[in-house]
């Protein structure tokens, strides 16, 4: 059996954002498969210190509130990173791993301590990169430093893995790494994991933004500029002219917030939609059944969970023809998909399926099928080969 020590800054009941609920999922079921997973993660003093959790060990070092203020964050990383580092030293004095796995460059420096000290391969997966968030201005710090650290990390680890081939490319290109060392493993949905409330109150929150006769458009995720929120906004006085009786509904909170309400108001569209700012999982989820259509707009974007999101919540999707949506939504099967940083093709793609609801039945149809690609337990087993392949080397080098 691999044992085997995962790091991430954030676990469940401590949710930042995705990375969170991913890094959960995977290790639930590399568990199921067979792997020892230990997490080492933060977290505040309402979660314990050590617990089992679906076959998953779970670590936690006690970390502050993280600050709000970037520069001040990389500071804090490095805090935390130390922490860590000196929580899986105690932990390695209880168990011989046999493999490290890292998430993103904000545990990179305690992914690569410890495995040099267990003298143990290491995998990381970047999820996404400062170069693309940014798009490849990463000249000042703290973009430059949080490069440099992806850089380094994706070099230092034995193996890379990516949720999309757009994201194999990336990390080759930007970092210099041979495609080969790359694993390509897309994220996984569960759709139990999208649980609504109940259908009556379903009716109530629909009632919220949009009358029975009106099309509510759903715009959700963290609200920063390279998930393209403002190419949706810009695409809604045409929409509103080809179809009056439409509404939207923006969800999430982030940087770009504020200048998002701005457009909105400058475009008139102020009594057109709602923002939501952040919201919990069961409206979230609620929110996918309620809409007609949901609207992925990203300028970058490695994989595109939200798009599986809403199709397997049976809400038809339209995105962006960029990074992983292409290979997560294939066009007019599972979904819709328009020129990226295109406002007027996205209006005419959220005009095509508006009026057309044989397209929309369709796509939801064909959404409920595809999503079962991305299942969690096969997502495991490509993380435990590799796993396997790198430890079972590392074995045969100590026994040479």
């Amino acid at each position: 059996m691999t044992k085997a020590l995962t790091l991430s800054w954030e676990y469940p009941p401590l949710i930042e954002g995705g990375l969170a609920r991913h890094v959960r999922k995977l290790s639930e079921n590399l568990a199921a498969t067979g792997t020892e997973v230990h997490v080492l993660t933060r977290g505040g003093e309402e979660s314990p210190a050590e617990e089992v959790v679906s076959g998953v060990h779970i670590h936690r070092v006690r970390e502050p509130r993280r600050p709000t203020d970037l520069g001040e964050f990389v500071a804090w990383v490095e805090r935390m990173n130390a922490d860590m580092l000196a929580a899986g030293v105690e932990l390695g004095d209880r168990h011989d791993f046999d493999l490290v796995h890292g998430h993103d460059w904000l545990v990179a420096m305690a992914c690569d301590h410890l495995a040099r000290r267990f003298a143990a391969p290491l995998v990381t997966t970047i999820h996404a990169t400062e170069h693309g968030r940014h798009q490849g201005w990463v000249d000042k710090h703290p973009q430059s430093h949080i490069h440099g650290v992806e850089r380094w990390i994706a070099n230092r680890a034995d193996r890379v893995i990516a949720c999309s081939y757009y994201m194999r490319e990336q990390i080759a290109d930007i970092f210099g790494v041979e495609e080969g060392r790359v694993a390509v493993i897309p994220n996984g949905i569960d759709p139990g994991d999208l649980q609504p409330q109940d259908e009556a109150r379903l009716e109530r929150l629909r009632a919220e933004f949009a009358a029975p006769d009106e099309r509510l458009v759903l715009l959700i995720g963290r609200l920063v500029y390279e998930k393209g929120f403002q190419l949706a906004l810009e695409a809604m006085p045409r929409l509103l002219e080809a179809v009056p009786e439409t509404r939207f509904v923006v969800a999430g909170s982030g940087t770009h917030e504020v200048e998002l309400r701005r457009q909105a108001a400058e475009l008139g569209l102020e009594r057109h939609g709602t923002f939501l700012g952040w919201i919990g999982d069961d409206v979230l989820h609620s929110l996918y059944r309620i809409a007609d259509v949901c609207v992925v707009p990203s300028i970058y974007e490695p994989f595109g969970l939200v798009a599986l999101e809403a199709m397997a919540s049976g809400c038809p999707c339209i995105v962006a023809d960029t990074g992983g949506l292409r290979e997560v939504v294939p066009h007019n099967e599972a979904g819709l998909r328009f020129r990226a940083r295109d406002p007027e093709s996205l209006g005419e793609m959220v005009e095509r399926l508006l009026t057309d609801p044989e397209l929309r039945a369709r796509l939801v149809a064909e959404g409920s099928e595809h999503i079962l690609r991305f299942d969690w337990a096969d997502v495991a087993r490509s993380t435990a080969a590799v796993y396997a392949e790198l430890t079972d080397a590392s074995r045969a080098r100590a026994h040479a």
